[in-house]
């Protein structure tokens, strides 16, 4: 009990636990257009293009649907906006980090509104939109805010009479685009690097899930970003995406999204003009389990790392090699946690998984459970879609899988976690290795040694180890081999920003 003055009585403290925030119902989706120069723009041909609530297929709302001639004038006023004199380039690198800032405080004001349009538009619980997507994007403006004003060159030692420095300048014009999975928090690890360091942008977000890249234009504009510096042109990738990745005045492009597009993306690029490309691609990740694990800890965090944002990400441990000696235990706790994970109304605060986003993907996931079915795998749970409920499945455990089958081999992007078998480090290195992929890799252990062994060996831009997809603004993320091309996040994101010029005066030798 607590006392009138606040005291704490009986080891109680005076308050209640925080209440869970709330989705905001019936809202009314304000930004449909294409955002040019800080304005509202209808697209040049007129059309427009709906977009879907994965959870009940109803239609949302239409959105202008932009094409070449929408991404030339938005190329045309992020030009204008990188110009030497414009406002843009005149900022002060303090104040450009201070108006990172202030959106970061527009998100937090925001953040239930922004939430809520990202649970409409791609199916992932409000929960998780408001206390991950949310916070990372947050977290992200503030940390690349902290660097506007810190982004420096060297001095470089040469001859007696020389003095040689490097500048960190700016690209230009900057594309962007950008995936289904992570709307916004993938457009924020783009735009707020690529504005500390003094770029202006491009957009394109995706097709599937617009509405919060719309949103946060509004956001830039009321902060007092100027005109041009960000541009958010909706569409396809046929034609916005095409036309952005081949546009000869932009100067860098940074894509997220499947290898197969990351390909063509690079293609356009070096057809164009040579234009720097950021690729943030596919992942079939592997999650290693030692006998000497935490099994607990183990079992939860390769259940969480498949099936987060419904088994929708990147970094999904989408192969789980568990040693022969823990194995069978494994497969049985985690076939308890799939089997007791709530499925459903994503706006509900106990589900965990919602919908996957469209029809293609649901057919793409049950044909990959199919072909593990007809390739020998052992069906432990799930298996199907859950017919009254639109695009839900079911979360999907097997067991004795194989390297050589296609739920082993290939990026399933869904609820379906595939449980193998390894015996020795060493083979499992060679097996974690065998793929085109690189992106992340896990391990549990509680031996040190082999814990360094195994990061050291595995062919992935990030290892986790005794736990999984803890990413952190500080921390460089990106991938190894068809994973993708150079860094998002940390300081290494700098470097994807800017250009290093090298400044080399002679002194006079006769004016000492």
């Amino acid at each position: 009990m607590a006392t009138t003055n606040g005291a704490v009585e009986n080891g109680q403290p005076d308050r209640k636990p925080p209440a869970l925030p709330r989705p905001i119902r019936n809202l009314e989706v304000k930004f449909t257009k294409i955002f040019i120069n800080n304005e509202w723009h209808e697209s040049k041909s007129g059309k427009k293009f709906a977009t879907y609530n994965p959870s009940t297929l109803e239609k949302i709302c239409e959105v202008e649907e932009g094409d070449k001639p929408d991404v030339d004038k938005a190329v045309e006023a992020a030009q204008a906006a990188f110009q030497r004199g414009s406002p843009w380039r005149q900022l002060d690198a303090l104040s450009r980090g201070r108006l990172l800032h202030q959106l970061a405080d527009l998100l937090e004001r925001d953040r239930a509104v922004l939430a809520t349009l990202e649970t409409m538009d791609s199916g992932k619980p409000f929960l998780h939109a408001f206390f991950i997507d949310l916070e990372g994007c947050i977290k992200t403006l503030r940390y690349f805010a902290g660097w506007a004003d810190k982004i420096q060159g060297r001095t470089i030692p040469t001859d007696d009479n020389v003095v040689c420095f490097t500048r960190h300048e700016p690209i230009g014009v900057c594309g962007a685009i950008t995936p289904w999975n992570f709307p916004l928090l993938m457009l924020v690890w783009k735009l707020a690097p690529a504005l500390c360091c003094g770029n202006t942008v491009v957009v394109k977000p995706a097709e599937q899930t617009p509405l919060t890249a719309l949103y946060l234009g509004s956001l830039i504009k009321e902060v007092g970003f100027p005109p041009g510096v960000v541009n958010i042109v909706p569409g396809f990738g046929p034609t916005v995406g095409a036309a952005i990745s081949s546009h000869p005045q932009i100067s860098k492009i940074a894509f997220t999204g499947s290898t197969e597009v990351g390909k063509l993306v690079k293609e356009a690029a070096s057809r164009s003009n040579l234009k720097r490309v950021t690729l943030e691609l596919g992942g079939k990740n592997p999650c290693i389990v030692c006998a000497d694990a935490d099994l607990d800890l183990a079992v939860e965090c390769a259940h969480q790392g498949v099936f987060f944002n419904q088994g929708q990400c990147c970094t999904a441990a989408s192969r789980v090699f568990v040693e022969e000696p823990v194995y069978t235990e494994f497969v049985r706790r985690s076939v308890e946690y799939a089997k007791k994970r709530p499925v459903g109304d994503p706006f509900d605060v106990r589900t965990e998984q919602g919908p996957q986003i469209d029809q293609k993907q649901l057919n793409k996931i049950l044909d990959l459970i199919e072909s593990g079915k007809k390739e020998g795998a052992k069906l432990e749970c799930g298996g199907s879609a859950i017919e009254d409920r639109g695009l839900f499945i079911k979360p999907t455990v097997f067991s004795e899988v194989t390297d050589t089958m296609r739920i082993a081999r290939e990026e399933i992007f869904g609820p379906v976690q595939p449980i193998l078998k390894f015996k020795s480090i060493e083979e499992v290195i060679k097996r974690a290795n065998s793929l085109e992929y690189g992106l992340t890799a896990a391990v549990f252990t509680k031996n040190l040694d082999k814990a360094l062994k195994l990061a050291s060996a595995l062919e992935s831009g990030t290892v986790w180890i005794n736990c999984y997809n803890a990413i952190y603004a500080q921390a460089p993320f990106g991938g190894f081999k068809m994973s993708g091309n150079g860094r998002e996040l940390g300081e290494y994101a700098l470097a994807e920003y800017t250009e290093v010029k090298t400044v080399t005066i002679k002194l006079d030798d006769k004016n000492p």
